[in-house]
């Protein structure tokens, strides 16, 4: 059985002590493909790096919600660069990501998300690439926004809130659903609903590594060796075997990466 973790992060600076180690772990544990997510123009050049190095690694590049510096001059810079790192890197960044809107951490600088989030839509549109979305406390503007804003390749919406209205209309616009450790935690009293509207050919699962491990690792640094949990939750929502939902989360994900 083969998985395909569609979203972590290794470039992250709490796999600095052993991240050669935990991806050999990784691979032999039967996922054979992951996504290396940027977020920074720092951390989207460190996804690319890894996925030159490891075969099995594939990037996106983008500059998130929580990354995006004040200077109009300095935001320019950062597209450039995110569109020079995609253009130059074919064969290994599958996305535009992750970027979105995030109003948790940061209320006061709404009206840079969007404009930020429009002019990454424009880039993958350019390169004809996907989307990866990161949505935060902010369903109706970045639904808003993507119809205003049509995805040509469309996208995925990572570790996707569990909020009905959010997958009902994603699902519309013909994006993927992402399903993280969320979905596992005890006191995620929607999952089982929301899992059982996203239809098969539309889920995938990622584990957004370090963070949010599943049951029964929660608390822990979480890694792609996790991804499992995932699939059995879903098997069992679905009332279908894990290698079935193995299958399909692989087979998804290499249709929408465009591999």
């Amino acid at each position: 059985m083969e998985l395909f973790d569609s979203h972590a992060h290794y470039n992250d600076e709490k796999f600095e002590q052993d991240r050669e180690k935990i991806l050999e772990k990784i691979y032999q544990s039967g996922v054979t493909r992951l996504i290396c997510a940027g977020y920074s123009i720092e951390a989207s050049e460190f996804a690319v790096k890894l996925a030159k190095e490891y075969s099995f690694i594939y990037s996106i590049v983008g500059v998130s919600p929580n990354d995006i510096v004040e200077s109009e001059k300095e935001q320019e810079k950062q597209l450039q660069t995110i569109e020079k790192l995609a253009r130059e890197n074919k064969e290994k960044v599958v996305a535009i990501g992750e970027i979105g809107l995030d109003y948790y951490w940061d209320k006061e600088n709404k009206a840079n998300q969007k404009e930020m989030f429009q002019k990454q839509i424009e880039i993958a549109n350019r390169l004809q690439l996907p989307i990866v979305i990161h949505c935060r406390e902010a369903v109706i503007d970045t639904l808003e926004i993507l119809k205003q804003n049509p995805v040509e390749k469309k996208g995925i919406f990572h570790c996707c809130p569990l909020n009905r209205e959010l997958v009902k209309e994603a699902l519309k616009l013909g994006f993927y659903i992402s399903f993280a450790g969320p979905i596992t935690f005890k006191n995620s009293k929607n999952a089982d609903e929301i899992i059982t509207m996203v239809p098969n050919d539309k889920i995938l699962i990622e584990t957004d590594s370090p963070y949010l491990s599943p049951e029964p690792n929660r608390g822990k640094r979480n890694d792609s060796t996790n991804i499992i949990y995932m699939a059995e939750k879903i098997a069992a929502v679905k009332q279908m075997s894990v290698q079935e939902i193995a299958k399909i989360t692989y087979e998804n994900a290499i249709k929408i990466f465009q591999m």
